[in-house]
């Protein structure tokens, strides 16, 4: 209760949306930089929105900045590598579940942004568990769904939030991405559709190298992004053989690829290294069925051993909350072999740098954005409370949770 208090000042002359205070200290018992080692009793100093330097408490003894919030433990701003929170709904009703259209088996031109609801109450629900920055946008559940998004949790509208306008495109293979009584009806015409699309994409790179007039059209374009490496394709695939089709698309056309999900990777670990893949792995605690049968426990800790590109997501959950809570995924994965500190690491620094975005976010480091949260005790603890965070020097107070 300590951060509330202290912040109730702070909420009276600085609501959310309005301009950050200039100088701001966060003092902590423990602050986690990820970067550094742990800091008893210190500091981290905010101006105008961005860290400006973090140490020992004694660092600004004598200063006196423009507000003031203790708390007990202050982490980096979590990031989920992958959600779709602003598009599915809080209510699973049809007139807020916009992750994903059916009509057609591919759709590449479609935008996350175009559908991002930075008012939906799911947004604020997980930034009260320390989420500041998430990967969010259309669904597994079509070959290729449409385009993910980069953005802050902040609720403060689309332009004020918005980290990155088209960071990937979700695609599917296996179950999910069949169709009943329509194409593609089983995994090889999948392939063979994703096949067929990225080389009429690589014959139009051809022809725009060679200044021949191309008519536009998003959905070529989108294709063309991937084909040429520009734009990553994030394949949903849980199966062992569907994680090896989408590694063998890798290879054939050089693609930049990010394997999502990724159930049975545990027994793939040599081939997935080999193709230099990184993997936005599935929430530890889904249910272990249908395609995610063989999961275990023990995945995230023999990525992480292997030294493969990993990080924790929230993923696309059918049932309603219809988000999970990232920092429970990441500690359930603990008692199975990963450390704390890599269970911290694969929902700040590791998920920033898969998505591009670790000059900015991830670690407490002078330069940063002011992108904290707080917590009563230890985060991986259940019995632990967020308190509130702060997102671009902002502060968000709430009931701990």
């Amino acid at each position: 209760m300590k951060f509330i208090q202290k912040l109730i000042l702070l909420f009276v002359v600085a609501p959310v949306g309005a301009v950050a205070a200039d100088v701001t200290f966060v003092c902590g018992e423990k602050i986690y930089p990820v970067a550094q080692p742990v800091i008893q009793n210190g500091v981290v100093v905010i101006e105008d929105g961005k860290i400006k330097a973090l140490g020992p408490a004694s660092l600004v003894d004598g200063q006196s900045p423009d507000q003031v919030i203790r708390t007990s433990v202050v982490v980096p701003g979590f990031v989920d590598a992958r959600a779709t929170v602003g598009l599915t709904g809080q209510f699973n009703h049809d007139q807020d579940q916009d992750h994903r259209d059916a009509s057609e088996a591919m759709q590449p031109e479609l935008r996350a942004i175009d559908a991002y609801n930075w008012k939906e109450r799911l947004v604020e629900w997980v930034r009260g568990f320390g989420v500041t920055t998430v990967h969010t946008g259309h669904s597994p559940g079509e070959l290729i769904s449409g385009q993910t998004c980069i953005v802050k949790t902040a609720g403060r509208g689309l332009k004020e939030d918005l980290v990155q306008t088209c960071w990937g495109v979700s695609a599917t293979l296996g179950e999910g991405a069949q169709r009943s009584g329509g194409s593609p009806g089983n995994r090889s015409k999948a392939v063979a559709m994703l096949r067929q699309a990225l080389i009429a994409a690589e014959e139009r790179l051809i022809k725009r190298s060679e200044n021949e007039t191309l008519f536009r059209n998003l959905r070529e374009e989108m294709l063309e992004s991937i084909a040429s490496g520009q734009r990553p394709l994030i394949v949903h695939a849980d199966r062992a053989f569907d994680i090896s089709a989408a590694l063998r698309l890798q290879k054939e056309f050089g693609l930049d690829m990010v394997l999502e999900s990724a159930a049975e990777s545990h027994g793939m670990i040599d081939a997935i290294k080999e193709a230099g893949v990184s993997v936005f792995l599935h929430p530890t605690m889904a249910r272990g069925s249908g395609e995610r049968l063989n999961m275990s426990f023990t995945t995230a800790a023999k990525l992480r051993e292997a030294g493969i590109p990993v990080a924790f997501s929230t993923g696309y959950e059918a049932y309603v909350p219809k988000v999970r809570v990232l920092v429970f995924e990441a500690a359930m994965a603990i008692p199975y072999g990963l450390s704390r500190e890599d269970a911290l690491a694969m929902i700040t620094i590791e998920p920033a740098k898969i998505l591009g975005i670790d000059d900015r976010v991830g670690t407490i480091e002078p330069g940063k954005d002011a992108d904290l949260a707080f917590f009563d005790g230890d985060p991986f603890e259940w019995t632990t409370h967020c308190e509130g965070v702060l997102i671009d020097g902002h502060a968000f107070t709430q009931t701990p949770r």
